[in-house]
């Protein structure tokens, strides 16, 4: 059967059919196992061990730039594409392998930011398949959207401020707890950056904390408030089964409830 554009397409983006999911289940696995493994590298592991730990990296990037030029290849208007959000993300996990041969100090960083390639497939309540509502997946965006940004802001700062400041962001760990305590504003100050770019990392931190983190743990809240004010009523039209105590009517379809 000779592969065509519209096939390529279709299969990149779905999560229906067996081999959708094949291929879509495998690049979750290789962001996470990729993720995994900038951790790891983090902590002190045998050279031998490094050196696997690498090999699959770049394999893992290789399968990343390949696909890439495939939802490239495949995309209807390929402007549009490129400038989307999704591509944005996808360049951004690529483009240090991509320009490996050029010394440009701090485009290793940009690694940190294939986590952030998940978002496609929680919004559509992929990785979770217990998830039914659309609450539901909220939920999970938003849970994981703290997460990612967490995650992100930790990789970061570790690359920055580790080579400068060995001591004090030893760890990965070392750094997500500095990226938790400042993005809170806790701020118990026995952990600080001493480069200028950690230390504008530092004051991008904040400025998240304060703007985006109360938003996103308000929604969540209001999420959990109102799923604990709903029962399970299931819509025979629509299948929604979660409605409100003295609901009616489904709120998604306007079936009346039995």
């Amino acid at each position: 059967m000779s592969i065509t554009r519209e096939n390529t397409a279709f299969y990149l983006k779905d999560l229906q059919t067996p081999l959708g999911k094949v291929i879509n289940l495998t690049i979750v696995i290789l962001v996470m196992l990729s993720s995994s493994i900038f951790v790891a590298e983090t902590y002190y592991i045998p050279k031998s061990i490094s050196l696997v730990l690498n090999a699959i990296d770049v394999l893992i990037l290789n399968i990343f730039a390949v696909e890439y030029l495939l939802r490239l290849w495949s995309a209807e208007n390929r402007i549009q594409y490129i400038f989307s959000f999704y591509s944005i993300i996808d360049l951004i996990a690529i483009l240090p392998f991509f320009m490996g041969a050029i010394d440009l100090g701090y485009i290793r960083l940009l690694r940190w930011f294939r986590i952030l390639r998940l978002i496609r497939f929680i919004d559509r309540k992929f990785l979770f398949g217990n998830i039914t509502t659309e609450d539901g997946a909220i939920f999970i965006r938003i849970l994981f959207t703290l997460f990612a940004i967490i995650f992100v802001y930790s990789g970061l700062i570790y690359q920055v401020e580790h080579p400068v400041n060995p001591e004090v962001f030893t760890t990965f760990i070392d750094a997500m707890y500095f990226a938790v305590v400042t993005m809170t504003t806790v701020g118990f100050g026995d952990v600080t950056p001493v480069s200028e770019m950690g230390r504008l990392l530092t004051v991008l931190m904040i400025l998240t904390g304060i703007a985006l983190i109360p938003w996103q743990i308000g929604d969540l809240i209001k999420r959990i408030i109102k799923t604990t004010n709903e029962v399970e009523t299931i819509c025979s039209k629509c299948g929604l089964d979660l409605h409100d105590e003295d609901a009616k009517f489904c709120k998604l379809c306007g079936t009346k409830l039995m």
